[in-house]
């Protein structure tokens, strides 16, 4: 699953080559993880939100409630529950990345792989929106099984949309976006580095 991925383009730069409304000021970090903020074309804008929707937790000692929990991260075969269905039936938008990571490497060890696209600076992941009481406007990457390419290093990845499928995605109903939300066909350009996986500098 992703808790990783980075966006090495400017808003402004994303804005243009996707023709995207919004006039943003963010000055988003090049690393995006759980609970920082990241951007998202929605409606054909761009809107800085929060990644993972707010899940509420309590301590199992007192029972009091704890800071939120970030899913980040919305299963393909999960998207009927209440959790995701009225999301994913009238919120969906497009989440532009340079890449994505997933660990790899023993225990005390982890390291960052990353995949991104071997013919394209930048990829967009299908995802789902909402309004939240703890962090306003926050989003999910919906995953899928892993493609071939991808089996070895995770099980899973993010549905990554080629530029013919977005709009059906956005504008179509349930059925179509789902039937878009399948193991990438294309080809991945794969980084194996030795960057610490919990190194957050």
């Amino acid at each position: 699953m992703c808790n990783l991925y980075r966006l090495s383009q400017s808003v402004t730069e994303i804005a243009k080559l996707f023709d995207a409304g919004g006039n943003l000021n963010a000055n988003l970090p090049s690393h995006i993880y759980p609970a920082s903020n990241g951007i998202v074309i929605e409606s054909g804008y761009l809107r800085s939100m929060t990644w993972g929707f707010p899940l509420a937790q309590k301590s199992k000692k007192t029972g009091k409630p704890q800071k939120p929990k970030p899913v980040n991260n919305a299963r393909t075969d999960k998207l009927d529950s209440f959790f995701w269905n009225n999301s994913f039936a009238e919120r969906r938008c497009l989440i532009p990345l340079s890449a994505f990571a997933e660990a790899q490497g023993e225990r005390g060890s982890i390291t960052r792989t990353w995949m991104s696209l071997a013919d394209d600076e930048v990829m967009v992941c299908a995802g789902v929106w909402r309004d939240s009481d703890e962090w306003g406007p926050c989003y999910s990457m919906i995953m899928t099984d892993a493609s071939e390419q991808m089996k070895p290093i995770h099980n899973r990845m993010p549905v990554i949309l080629t530029a013919q499928d977005r709009e059906r995605f956005i504008d179509g109903d349930e059925s179509d976006a789902l039937a878009l939300c399948t193991p990438f066909k294309g080809e991945l350009e794969i980084d194996q580095t030795d960057e610490p996986w919990f190194n957050r500098k």
